[in-house]
């Protein structure tokens, strides 16, 4: 099985920052604590925009991100909460590793 890493760009309402950036955070906290798969999750914020924020996610496949993770209690909560603080659901991408320099 090979590793992945898994992008995901959220957009918050200007109003809702905040709750964005606790509400996610939160999350993250939520899914390392209790899925072992995850490998590890970074948030990043945008320096020009606040509203930006990235999750850089480190998994062993694509099909674990998409299965048994999305399915998870706590991410189907965090996906009907969204819509209170977000914009619109996120981007997510899946990339490869290539090279680690």
């Amino acid at each position: 099985m090979s590793s992945i890493v898994v992008f995901v760009a959220y957009r918050a309402l200007p109003e809702h920052v905040e709750t964005a950036r606790r509400e996610i955070s939160n999350l993250i906290a939520t899914v390392q604590a209790s899925e072992p798969d995850c490998k590890g999750i970074r948030m990043l914020g945008n320096a020009g925009d606040p509203t930006r924020f990235v999750l850089i996610e480190h998994w062993p496949s694509q099909d674990v991100f998409l299965g048994p993770h999305m399915q998870e209690p706590h991410i189907q909560s965090f996906i009907r909460s969204a819509e209170a603080f977000l914009a619109g659901p996120p981007d997510i991408s899946f990339w490869h590793p290539i090279a680690e320099i």
